[in-house]
Formats: structure tokens, C-alpha cells, sequence
């Protein structure tokens, strides 16, 4: 009999401290508990790295070579255990190539779906391109009437004598009596001697038949017989019967590929590769299938548009050669003296003309240089080029790699001008399937030309919603249905699982490197959904990351349908909402790091309640509750207001000619004076239905709304890089927007998401922070180390002569698993310490260097003491909540909410100005209730310094602590772009359309 629960015994990996747990095998079980409690030691480090290295162990002797590296967890015994599959956030690494519909394989099947079934056009002229098959070929010809005379003909390729003779030779051998040659039938019999310098054309006579009952069979044999021998083209030469009367002779030529009757114009049989834009037979020749091409951008060139020329408004690519550098200036300075234009003027304020023939060159004109040349000395005149030419020549030519890296710090992708984006050649553009499905204003105008006709690119640009829809509704014949419906299913089914865990708003073209690791997650979990395994552990990292309230009901059934299919499913969580729908909650603790790693509670979410020492059942039972540290600050006046200020006025407007009086307009209005609010004028970019959103100054806005509503867009993809951009001449491109004013009332922006500080063991958060610095100055002051000559570099893990050599100082090594995920394991030679024997000699209180890597924030602050400098810093990571973890602990270990915390308090040991913008994008990722409301005083902190924080937030607790709301919505994709409620948690808990005030209006 199966048991009924998987049994761990004497758990010790990481801070679990001997833990014994019974999980119950076929439920939906959360584990739960503060930060750094031992969650991820028990779920990933020991129940699934003890499935995976079972797995292994199964495998072949041949293959274990490989991989007999994996350590075993630091554990007594497991029993029950079922084979594992974790389910983790996963940052993906930014390729192009790599989108949604390819991760999840949707695309090899609207490959193949589109190669049998889909309608080729002219990408000229956009007519239809007919194809025939040899029966409808025969049956044209039928229908010529009785005693119409056929000649079958096979045309060839127009060859020369020397070609046609060989081919002659062959025919003979074929048993073939006659070929028309240049329009004339001639036996092969005769002497033929075609002229060995011209082209001839030749077709080939495979049959004379007359049309009359019972020709049939005989007139499709000798179709095929023609179409051996030319596989697309078959040609009839009519005469005779009803057509006399008409013309003598006529030829009818059809063909069996897809073939524009007008034009000529014909295309090779389809193949799935056509559509692939990762081979050249699909790809855009011009971009390769990346749909982007590098480009200069004018932006990056002149970032300070407020300088004169002569101060440096235009930067130059040689910075670094003094002379070439020289010349770059001399160069700009001679345009403006030719179209007599002031060098010492405000670049922004310079004449359009200018700034066209600056970027784009004179064309033929040629100008003064005033370069002297020759023995004469008069100055050199030419053409003057123009930025943007000169650097995407310099890039295209470039030898150094010096030089190319340097001209990539003026350039930014933009969509390819052959395929405007799209990836695919045009040829593969031009051939669309059709629907019943109603999608409007989600097509493309071209689409809408069409009504609901798409091709794959399209297709891959609807929300993965109506991408649904369109491919349930999608037209097709009854031959057709016979062999695509399993094909059709298999979409059909791998969309509904994506919209079941709530990514319907998300397009099938978008690049995995843009996901977050929470989307990318669920991405994962219906994959795993679709293929519909049976009992299996399922370990899953906070798969709610990311999601509204309204989104996460969704979630829970589609892990209960996981559950229900004779799984176990094991998630690491701390949604209020997915713990009352467990069916068991085990909550480690009491603390985190070395004062965690215990169980607390276990049972139904009833039974954890009732637990007197559980801290979430205390949340969950409402005995706690998250509050706000300080009372609410209302902003400073109404809308648009301003208040005086020694400081003038700044603005971020674009360029475009059509916007400029609007532009002048919020200037006046606006005028020297600081803003009470940050406002972004007509948003447009993706899905943002021309949104002006308004952050007042000096508080804490919560930005809300469903998933896929426009939050990030609006906040990330515009604001912050506008923002960055005006601050420190970003690369990055703002999205589209008219404008934004009130950045006056700021000196730096200061964006803390939750991207990872490092890829590889190096990064850490002793490095990160800056504490490792007077970590090493400290050891390398003290007396052993001063005798030896050792400096503060030794102390280094990155550089040689301290380190370890054998794992370069990252304590562990890499390890290929071929088939496998990579694993790194500990360094045999310094056993994970990173640095070589004679450095471990150095200590300091009886500590070396590798032994305070491995202290905690919480014991490395109190180690150093209070008062010193590295304490200082050490001291806003304990007040972000991240005293357990470990000062040397790898970057790459640490979750998203984590890495957001680390910056966090990396900012928070920064000198304060009081006039800072800071941006989170959902900080509470990963933590517990406890751990939010220490959030919360950090916040709170920033805040009541006179900053203003703006935060991307699903989280109800810290929604109803805001000071004030912009809630987006009503939906997610199509259905979002648009701003629902604005206000504080009271006005938006009674704004009727809003996802987010029904759920907030249960919490007030």
C-alpha cells in the first residue's frame, strides 16, 4: 500500500535543526514562515536535491560519471519521497530569440499548423496565390468538352545545346518520342543539333490524348508522369473540340505550387522552417530574426540638450583619443559656423535644419571644414556626413574591439526597417489562416483588413486570451479538420493552461528575459499542467508573486487541479489567500537564521490558527495585524499645484513638433516653482489607453491593479527610464508618453527591483553593500598580516594571491550536467573557505576572513561592534529584516525579495538628501507578515525624511498603508491600460469599478 505521507527524519541542511516532519502525500501544502526560517533549506536544499540525486542514481553507471558530484542533503532519512520537480523563480537570461510561445512550444505547433494549412499572398501585391492539386489539375481538363486534343507537356528549365542534348540522351532511355522545342514538337528520333550558345526552351510530351468518356484514368497518369519530371509546373497544349473556334492552339499551364497567375510570382512548398525565425529559411535576412538592429540614437549622443555646443552638448565616440576627439568638435563646430548657427547657444534651443543636417549630414552640400590643405593652404570643403552615418559606419567597419564597444554606448536597438519588428522574411508574412474570431481592435489594422486573417506573427501579438479564442474559432475545411484537429487541441490546451494561471494578458511574442521570475514560474507550472503527470512532488518557489488578489483565485485552482491529479504539491508561500485554501500549512521558525529552522506548527489551516506559538496563525486568526509605523501624510496640495522654491523649473518632454505648444503650455504653468506632483502626461506605450498619472511629492503611492493592467509599464518601462534618462543619460528608451513635469522637486531618482546582484558565488551582500571594503582594510591593519606585507587586495576573493586558485575564489565549482541543469559544488581544496591556507592565518578576535563571510548580519554587526564603520553599514540590512543572512552567502541563492532588500538597504546607508524619488517593484516579495511590517518602518523612514516612494504592490496589507492609490485596470492585457481609481485606500475601496477596492474594502 502507497504511504500516505513523505517522512523526514533529522533534517540539519543549512539552519534546520534536526527537524522531523510527516507532509501528506496527494495535498496541497504550504510551507510557511518569517525570512530566513528554513523553508528553502527544507523544500528545495533537502526534499528536492534528495529527489534529484535519486534520480541520478538510477541512471547508468556511464552516465553517473558525470554527475557523481551531487552531495547528498544533510538529513537522517526520507521515505515516500516521490520523483520531484521543482518549479523555482527563474530569472531568465535576456535572448531575443526566446519568447513566451517558443518556452512553452506553442510556436512548433503554429509552425507546422501554418505550414499545411495556411493561405500563401503575394507580399507585392497581397493577392491570393492559387495552388492546384493533380486532381483539380485533371479535372480542368475534363471540362474542356469532348474532343478537345490534349498534349501533355513537362516544361524544363531553358537550358544550352550542350544541356539539351544530355537531356535528350535521357529522354530516349526513358522510352519519350517527342519534346517541343522553341515552340515546335519534334521526334527525338531526328537529328537534333539545338545551337550550343543559346538558352532553349524545351518542354517534354508525356501524352497526346483526345478528351472523351473514359480518358480519366489515363489523363491523371500522365499528369503525375509530368509532374515527375517538373515537380510544380504542368503545361497542356489545347486544340480541337468546342475551342476551334476560338484559337487553333492555346497553352494552359497550372501549377502545384502556391503561384499569383497575374504577377508569375510562385513560392516553394511550405515547411514549419518557414516560420521559424531561428533558421534562414524563415528568418528576416536583414536582422536574422532578431526583429532588432543596434542604431545610433540621437538621445544618447546629445544627452544634455541644455549645454551649448562649445560646453559639450555633443558627445563623441573618441573620447579616449584626444586628437580624433579634436576633430569630432572642430567638425560640429564648422556646421554651425556654415548654417550659422551659435556654438555657445542652448542645444535645444538651435534651429530644426541644424539638427537634421547634425544627425543625418548635408547630403551634397558640401561645407567649409576649415581644415588647410595643400601647399596653398585653402580650406578643405565636403559634404558633412552626419552622427548618425558616421557611427553606424565606424560600427559596421570597426577592427577594435575598443571602438565597437564605445560606439555601443550611443546605440540602441530598433525594429528592423525590412521586417518593421516582425522577425520573419515577407514571404512567410504573406501567408495568414482565418477565424470567426472577433478580436477588433487587438488585430492589427493590416489584420483588420483582412477580418480575422492572421499570420503567425500576429497571431503571436493577441494576449494569449484571444489567442484562445481566435484559434478555437479558426476556419477551416473538413479535409483540413481531418488533419490539424490534434494539432489545434494541442495549442488550444497549452493556452488554456497559461490563461488558468492567470497570464492571459500576456502576448505570445513577449521575450522571456522580460518576465518576472514569478511569471516565468507559471509559465513552468502549466507546462508541467500539460503534461499531466501523476504522482509527482511538485515543490514550487512563491508562485503568487506577481499576482492581484483577483489572479491568485486562479492560481489556487489550477494547483488544486495539480493536487487533484494525484500529485503533491509542496509550495513555499506567505499569501494569506493560498494558506486558508491549503489542505496542510507547516510553518518553520520561530526566527530566522540560526534562532529558525524549527517546526512551529502543522495541521490544517484551523489547527495552525489555534497554535498558541504560531506567529502566522496569529495573522491568519487576525489576533495580529499589519499597521502603518506613522500616521498618513496627505499630499501637499491639490493636483497640480506648486509652491516656491530657489530651484527652476525641469520637465521631460518629447521632441516631436505636433507636442511642442503643449509642451510650452505646461511650462508657463508650471514656471520656477516646485511641483506637489509628479506627473506623466498621456501614456501610451503597449497596452495604456493614453494615461496621465499623477504621484504626489513627499508620500507613499501605491501603484495597483490586476495582473498585466499596465503597472509596470507605466511605472518602469516609462517613468524610470524618462527619469534615469534625465538624471544619468540612461541608454534605455522611455516609452511612449507626451511628457512629465515635477521632477523639480527632486535630485535623484533611486530604483530598487528585484533583478539579481549577482549571477555567480561572487556577488555577495558584504560586496554589494560596500561592508567587505573595511572588512579587508581591517585585516590587512592588523599585525601578522602587516609583517607579511599583506594588503587589503589578499583579502579579496577576486583577484589572485589570497584566493584559492583551484575554484578562483567562488568556493565552489561549476559543474556541467549535460542533460541537466549546471550545479555548483563545494571546492575540495579549500572546502568553500575561497581563500588559501596562509590567508586563513590572519584573524582577527580569533575569526579569520572566511569565517566572517559565513557570519550572519546579526552576529557580524554585533562581532564588529556598534561603533564602528562596518557595523554602520551592517545595520540597515538587519533593519530591512535581513539579519540571517549570511555576509558571504552567493548572489545567485538569493530570492528576488531578498536581492530587492539588499539595494534597499544599500540605499538606506547613502547620505540622505530628503529630495529623493524611490521606486520598489513589489518589495514584499517573498516575506512574511512579520517581515512587512519591518518593511514597512523602512518605508515608512524614507518617507517621513521628505522623499517620496512609489511602490508596485499586490499586497492588501501594504495597499491599506499607502497614503495614497493609482489603481489601473479594470483588467489585465486589452482589457487594462486605463487608470480606475485614484485616491486614498478609503476613496478607492468605494470606487465600484475596481478589482483592487473589492478587495481592499474586506481589509478596511
Amino acid at each position: 500500500m502507497a504511504q500516505d505521507f513523505i517522512r523526514v527524519r533529522g533534517a540539519r541542511q543549512h539552519n534546520l535543526k534536526n527537524v522531523d516532519v510527516d507532509i501528506p502525500r496527494h495535498k496541497l501544502v504550504v510551507l510557511t514562515g518569517v525570512s530566513g526560517s528554513g523553508k528553502s533549506s527544507l523544500a528545495f536544499d533537502t526534499l528536492y536535491a534528495e529527489g534529484q540525486r535519486r534520480y541520478v542514481q538510477s541512471l547508468s553507471a556511464y552516465a553517473r560519471q558525470f554527475l557523481d558530484q551531487l552531495e547528498k542533503p544533510d538529513v537522517d532519512f526520507i521515505e515516500g519521497l516521490s520523483p520531484a520537480v521543482a518549479i523555482e523563480q527563474v530569472h531568465s537570461a535576456p535572448n531575443p530569440r526566446s519568447t513566451i510561445a517558443t518556452v512553452t512550444e506553442i510556436y512548433d505547433y503554429l509552425r507546422v499548423l501554418y505550414a499545411v494549412t495556411g493561405q500563401p499572398h503575394d507580399p507585392e501585391t497581397g493577392e491570393r496565390l492559387i495552388k492546384n492539386t493533380p486532381a483539380e489539375i485533371g479535372e480542368r481538363l475534363l471540362q474542356l468538352g469532348e474532343g478537345t486534343r490534349v498534349v501533355v507537356l513537362s516544361p524544363q528549365a531553358p537550358s544550352d545545346g550542350a544541356t539539351l542534348r544530355a537531356l535528350f540522351e535521357k529522354l530516349r532511355r526513358q522510352g519519350f518520342v517527342r519534346v517541343r522545342l522553341d515552340g515546335e514538337i519534334v521526334e527525338l528520333e531526328e537529328e537534333l543539333k539545338p545551337s550550343l550558345r543559346e538558352e532553349h526552351r524545351v518542354e517534354i510530351v508525356v501524352d497526346r490524348l483526345v478528351i472523351r468518356e473514359g480518358v480519366k484514368a489515363r489523363l491523371m497518369e500522365s499528369i503525375e508522369a509530368a509532374l515527375r519530371w517538373n515537380e510544380n509546373e504542368v503545361q497542356f497544349l489545347v486544340s480541337g473540340g468546342e475551342r476551334a473556334s476560338a484559337s487553333p492552339e492555346e497553352i494552359l499551364s497550372f501549377t502545384t505550387a502556391y503561384a499569383n497567375p497575374r504577377t508569375g510570382y510562385v513560392i516553394e512548398k511550405l515547411t514549419p522552417q518557414h516560420f521559424s525565425f531561428n533558421t534562414h529559411i524563415g528568418a528576416c535576412p536583414t536582422c536574422e530574426g532578431v526583429g532588432t538592429l543596434m542604431a545610433p540614437d540621437p538621445g544618447l549622443i546629445v544627452p544634455e540638450p541644455e549645454l551649448s555646443i562649445k560646453d559639450g552638448a555633443v558627445k563623441t565616440w573618441w573620447s579616449r583619443n584626444p586628437k580624433l576627439k579634436a576633430l569630432h568638435q572642430r567638425g560640429v563646430e564648422a556646421l554651425a559656423k556654415h548654417m550659422g548657427v551659435s556654438v555657445e547657444a542652448p542645444f535645444k534651443g538651435l534651429p530644426q535644419a541644424f539638427k537634421e543636417a547634425l544627425f543625418h549630414g548635408t547630403g551634397d552640400q558640401a561645407i567649409a571644414t576649415g581644415w588647410a590643405t595643400g601647399a596653398n593652404k585653402r580650406s578643405l570643403a565636403k559634404p558633412y556626413e552626419g552622427l548618425l552615418k558616421e557611427a553606424e559606419r565606424l560600427h559596421a567597419n570597426a577592427e577594435s574591439d575598443a571602438l565597437r564597444t564605445q560606439l555601443a554606448r550611443y546605440m540602441n536597438p530598433l525594429p528592423c526597417p525590412a521586417c518593421a519588428g516582425k522577425r520573419l522574411r515577407r514571404e512567410s508574412l504573406a501567408v495568414v489562416l482565418g477565424s470567426g474570431f472577433a478580436a477588433g481592435s487587438d488585430l492589427t489594422k493590416d489584420a483588420q483588413t483582412e477580418g480575422s486573417s492572421l499570420n503567425i506573427h500576429e497571431l503571436c501579438s493577441l494576449p494569449i486570451r484571444d489567442a484562445l479564442g481566435w484559434v478555437q474559432a479558426l476556419t477551416l475545411t473538413e479535409h483540413q479538420r481531418s488533419y490539424v484537429e490534434e494539432l489545434q487541441k494541442e495549442i488550444l490546451k497549452r493556452l488554456d493552461f497559461l490563461e488558468q494561471v492567470g497570464l492571459g494578458y500576456l502576448a505570445l511574442n513577449r521575450e522571456s528575459g522580460t518576465l518576472s521570475g514569478g511569471e516565468m514560474q507559471r509559465i513552468r507550472l502549466a507546462t508541467q499542467i500539460g503534461a499531466g503527470l501523476a504522482g509527482v512532488l511538485y515543490v514550487l518557489d512563491e508562485p503568487s508573486i506577481g499576482l492581484h488578489p483577483a489572479d491568485t483565485e486562479r492560481l489556487i485552482r489550477t494547483l488544486l487541479r495539480l493536487r487533484d491529479l494525484g500529485n503533491t504539491v509542496l509550495v513555499v508561500e506567505h499569501d494569506e489567500a493560498m494558506m486558508r485554501a491549503a489542505d496542510h500549512v507547516i510553518e518553520m521558525g520561530p526566527a530566522a537564521g540560526v534562532h529558525g529552522g524549527q517546526l512551529i506548527a502543522q495541521g490544517t489551516p484551523a489547527e495552525v490558527m489555534a497554535t498558541k506559538a504560531s506567529l502566522t496563525g496569529a495573522y491568519l486568526s487576525e489576533q495580529l495585524r499589519i499597521t502603518p509605523p506613522s500616521g498618513r501624510v496627505s499630499p501637499k496640495g491639490p493636483l497640480g499645484s506648486t509652491r516656491a522654491a530657489p530651484r527652476a523649473e525641469a520637465s521631460i518632454f518629447s521632441s516631436q513638433a505636433k507636442k511642442k505648444a503643449r509642451a510650452e503650455a505646461f511650462a508657463l504653468s508650471t514656471g520656477p516653482m516646485v511641483a506637489d506632483w509628479l506627473t506623466i502626461h498621456d501614456a501610451t506605450e503597449h497596452n495604456l489607453k493614453h494615461v496621465t498619472a499623477s504621484f504626489p511629492v513627499g508620500c507613499l503611492t501605491a501603484v495597483t491593479g490586476p495582473s498585466g493592467s499596465g503597472k509596470s509599464t507605466l511605472i518602469n518601462r516609462i517613468l524610470m527610464r524618462a527619469l534615469q534618462r534625465h538624471f544619468y543619460h540612461a541608454k534605455d528608451e522611455p516609452g511612449r508618453h507626451e511628457g512629465i513635469t515635477g521632477i523639480e522637486a527632486f535630485d535623484k531618482v533611486v530604483v530598487i527591483d528585484q533583478s539579481p546582484i549577482g549571477r555567480s558565488p561572487r556577488s555577495n551582500p558584504a560586496t554589494y553593500t560596500g561592508a567587505f571594503g573595511p572588512i579587508r582594510e581591517l585585516f590587512s591593519n592588523l599585525p601578522l598580516a602587516r609583517v607579511r606585507g599583506y594588503e587589503a587586495g589578499r583579502f579579496s576573493f577576486n583577484v589572485a594571491g589570497g584566493r584559492c586558485e583551484k575554484c578562483q575564489g567562488d568556493g565552489q565549482i561549476k559543474i556541467d550536467m549535460h542533460f541537466l541543469a549546471d550545479v555548483y559544488v563545494t571546492c575540495d581544496h579549500c572546502h568553500g573557505k575561497r581563500y588559501n591556507a596562509e590567508t586563513l592565518e590572519i584573524t582577527f578576535k580569533g575569526r579569520n576572513i572566511a569565517e566572517v563571510l559565513e557570519m550572519t548580519v546579526s552576529e557580524a554587526s554585533r562581532f564588529f561592534g556598534k561603533a564602528s564603520a562596518i557595523a554602520e553599514k551592517l545595520r540597515t540590512l538587519e533593519e530591512c529584516g535581513l539579519g540571517y543572512v549570511r555576509l558571504g552567502q552567493a548572489g545567485n541563492t538569493l530570492s528576488g525579495g531578498e536581492a530587492q532588500r539588499i539595494k534597499l538597504s544599500a540605499e538606506l546607508a547613502r547620505r540622505a538628501t530628503g529630495n529623493t524619488l524611490y521606486v520598489l517593484d513589489e518589495p514584499t516579495t517573498g516575506l512574511h507578515f512579520a517581515d512587512i511590517q519591518t518593511l514597512l518602518q523602512v518605508l515608512f523612514r524614507l518617507r517621513d525624511a521628505g522623499n517620496t516612494v512609489i511602490v508596485i504592490e499586490h499586497h492588501l496589507d501594504v495597499i491599506r498603508c499607502a497614503d495614497w492609490i493609482v489603481d489601473l485596470g479594470p483588467g489585465g492585457g486589452n482589457q487594462g491600460g486605463s487608470i480606475v481609481a485614484v485616491g486614498t485606500p478609503e476613496q478607492v475601496a468605494e470606487a465600484t469599478d475596481s478589482a483592487t477596492g473589492r478587495f481592499l474594502k474586506e481589509e478596511i
